[in-house]
């Protein structure tokens, strides 16, 4: 069923832009449901998985970081519930292991980049991410060390900056502004994967589903806590802003006095991959069938919310 609905979606010839370096494909797509029926966009921005040679050859482990990095095939979760819902959907396509979507464009280690730096200020907030090994070009992963087998030219960088971050996030504050002005609200919803969250102890059993507000800062209450009921009324175990409250994406997005909510949905792996958290199993419909339910409910309320009297069209 997974595949049936993607290959529908790839149908309805979704905008390009952006270019991933030395390979010359889109950075990006984006579906623009010109007349969708909720006021939602769905955005992926660790679906990415087209890695140029050279940047394969940089990686001391490529596929192991790629299987680290990647939120894995959470786009066979989105393409199929963009489409059940009539939802916008925009898609990665370069891989976060060049460029994380999900940070500031200032948030860069530049110990591993040769060539001149901006001057800085030590342990600014701006390089907050990067400290820690995940900045905008992820270097060290837990458990990995290092990941790249060479520093990075100050071109290189550039080059992936102006191709990739750019031009993924003038199509979503595009996209979110054409919803807005149509419904007078528009809500974003930020899908990631995650891995399996530890037990804290023997028994326990760990939330699947995540979702992130920035602590209340980047969605209306109402909307966060009908995701959280949702998902709980379906039988799933849902956790909210702990592990994950969501990053910059939910910080510059979600403008809830503009009438601009953003909410971050991460989805345990372990509930649509195979064993190996590598590919889509036979599950993995039925979480796509779940977060088109999840979708549209959000979406319903989110139009009723909003300021052009159109929540019956929601509704339909």
């Amino acid at each position: 069923m997974v595949h049936t609905s993607a290959a529908a979606q790839e149908r309805l010839q979704p905008l390009t832009g952006g270019r991933i370096p030395e390979n010359d494909g889109p950075s990006y797509r984006l579906w623009q449901r010109e007349g969708g029926h909720l006021p939602a966009l769905i955005a992926v921005p660790h679906s990415g998985r087209c890695y140029p040679a050279f940047l394969l050859a940089a990686l001391r482990q490529p596929e192991r970081a790629s299987l680290r990095l990647e939120d894995r095939y959470v786009d066979a979760l989105a393409l199929p519930a963009a489409e059940a819902t009539q939802t916008s959907l925009l898609l990665a396509d370069a891989p976060r292991a060049m460029i994380d979507l999900n940070r500031s464009a200032d948030d860069i280690d530049w110990g591993m980049v040769r060539g001149p730096k901006p001057r800085m200020t030590r342990h600014s907030l701006a390089n907050r991410r990067s400290r820690n090994g995940l900045g905008l070009v992820p270097r060290r992963l837990p458990g990995m060390g290092e990941i790249w087998r060479r520093a990075l030219d100050r071109s290189e960088l550039d080059s992936w900056i102006a191709g990739i971050y750019h031009p993924y996030h003038a199509a979503l504050s595009h996209e979110l502004e054409r919803l807005r002005d149509r419904w007078g609200t528009a809500l974003l919803i930020d899908l990631h994967s995650m891995p399996p969250l530890p037990k804290a102890h023997p028994h326990d059993q760990p939330a699947e589903f995540v979702i992130g507000d920035r602590f209340g800062a980047s969605c209306e209450p109402g909307l966060v806590d009908l995701a959280i009921r949702y998902l709980a009324n379906n039988g799933r175990r849902v956790a909210h802003n702990r592990p994950y409250a969501g990053g910059y994406v939910l910080d510059r997005y979600g403008q809830t006095a503009r009438g601009i909510h953003a909410i971050q949905v991460e989805v345990c792996r372990s509930t649509y991959l195979d064993a190996r958290l590598d590919q889509p199993s036979v599950r993995a419909g039925a979480i796509a069938k779940l977060l088109s339910g999840l979708i549209r409910t959000l979406g319903i309320e989110a139009a009723l919310m909003g300021n052009s009297g159109a929540a019956a069209q929601a509704a339909e």
